[in-house]
């Protein structure tokens, strides 16, 4: 089983690709072409994009070197120790909505520090999976299509966060705990 797994996602994306072209090519679309505009628009889309990846850079720089994120996980340490849950995952929490990369880091750091088998490093891990970069995704897909007013969409994405980490947190418990 394992092998033919291994088969299919070895050539599942060149399998994908052969059949757009295909198909493509079939209806007469001129491919190059419409991949060099499609690469112009991408462009100026990062373009676009460039303030509002700053503002949430700035942010998250500013949370880390101000030491605020370490400052709210000795805070809430009593409360998540009656959740069981370590005080090592909150900045993992607090950052998982912000930035993707800044959450790896943490991730990582949280790996080398603890044991890998250790029940931190696996609900860290859940909640990695099981949560969204949702600032970093308003930001840049709002951003891209110039809408200013996402606060629904805010909203929404912080309560799937917030979803997200509890169930990180309950199945982590019946699996691990």
């Amino acid at each position: 089983m394992i092998k033919i797994l291994n088969l299919i996602s070895l050539w599942a994306l060149p399998a994908i690709i052969l059949g757009v072209l295909t198909i493509a090519i079939h209806k007469k679309i001129p491919v190059y072409e419409e991949f060099i505009t499609g690469a112009k628009d991408g462009f100026k889309v990062a373009v676009n994009i460039i303030p509002y990846l700053v503002a949430i850079i700035v942010a998250i720089s500013m949370l880390r070197a101000s030491g605020a994120i370490e400052m709210t996980a000795q805070l809430l340490a009593p409360v998540l120790e009656f959740c069981h849950v370590p005080a090592d995952i909150l900045p993992l929490t607090i950052v998982r909505s912000l930035s993707g990369s800044a959450t790896l880091g943490i991730f990582s750091d949280i790996a080398h520090h603890l044991d890998p088998n250790s029940y931190a490093v696996k609900l860290a891990a859940i909640m990695v999976g099981s949560s969204e970069t949702t600032f970093y995704v308003l930001s840049v897909y709002f951003g891209a299509v110039n809408i200013k007013k996402f606060r629904y969409a805010m909203l929404v994405g912080i309560m799937a966060d917030i979803v997200g980490i509890i169930s990180a947190i309950l199945v982590c418990q019946m699996m691990f705990g």
